[in-house]
């Protein structure tokens, strides 16, 4: 029984040794000698300014949080017009349902005004 485990586990073998190979092969083939503006924290040229735990607006984590919910909107969508076919009426009224719980967030918070960017 373990025998049919046994392309997953060559499979795994191969990945991980091709893995290292590439690994390996970077630091032998680049060169190895950063400087002190290389190794530096920032890289953008000039010292850093100002504190770097500075309050973000919160209407930039309510963004945020929208694409989030909409991007797995889009996940469940997917799965959800493939099959379509095999759920029948249930299967579309629910999802219906769901698009209708969105749209309805989503419109509430239009006219509360978290869209607006100033």
């Amino acid at each position: 029984m373990l025998i049919q485990y046994l392309p997953i586990l060559l499979f795994l073998a191969i990945a991980i040794g091709l893995a290292g190979v590439i690994v390996l092969a970077s630091y032998v083939v680049a060169r190895q000698n950063p400087d002190a503006e290389k190794v530096s924290s920032y890289e953008c040229g000039f010292a850093p300014f100002g504190d770097a735990r500075g309050q973000f607006d919160v209407r930039f984590y309510l963004v945020a949080i929208l694409f989030i919910i909409f991007d797995l909107e889009v996940a469940f969508l997917f799965p959800w017009a493939i099959s379509l076919g095999h759920l029948g009426m249930l299967g579309f009224w629910s999802m219906i349902a769901f698009l209708g719980v969105l749209t309805i967030g989503f419109i509430y918070e239009w006219k509360k005004g978290a869209l607006e960017w100033e």
